[in-house]
């Protein structure tokens, strides 16, 4: 099964700590898709993942780009296969996947701030637990990501 982490947000917005943990995958030589929940953001994270100072460069592509066999990080709202290739998924904004099995990791973001986003962060969590994937919880603290679960 898949390893699925759930990154609790609590002391940084997303369009800041994203870029830190796409940078750790791609000085991997990883490949990353991130997944919208809402096909609105994706403007905003764009110019975000360009305008990151940590790392200060992420090359990503969208939809409106093209040629996704080239991009390491791929940005979409569509629960797609990875077209460039990405074995590590991203889901934001309560984006879900039907291909979780698909990818060797997967990130969950959710903002800590908001009790919505918190109440749907535990459901998914309980239904990855159900389909039996290896699970980690993992929270903003002082010194960066601390493992809590």
């Amino acid at each position: 099964m898949t390893e699925i982490g759930f990154y609790h947000l609590t002391r940084t917005p997303l369009d800041q700590a994203l870029p830190k943990l796409l940078g750790r995958v791609l000085a991997q030589a990883g490949r990353a898709q991130v997944l919208v929940g809402n096909p609105d953001r994706l403007p905003a994270l764009d110019e975000s993942l360009w305008k990151c100072a940590d790392p200060d460069w992420l090359p990503h592509g969208t939809a409106a780009m093209g040629q996704a066999e080239l991009q390491p990080i791929w940005l979409t709202a569509e629960d797609e296969p990875a077209a460039n290739g990405a074995r590590f998924l991203f889901l934001v904004d309560a984006a879900q996947s039907a291909r979780l099995a698909e990818f060797d990791r997967v990130f969950d973001l959710f903002d800590g701030n908001d009790g919505a986003a918190l109440a749907a962060a535990r459901a998914r969590w309980k239904a990855a637990k159900e389909a039996g994937h290896l699970l980690s919880y993992w929270q903003q603290g002082e010194r960066g990501w601390e493992k809590k679960a």
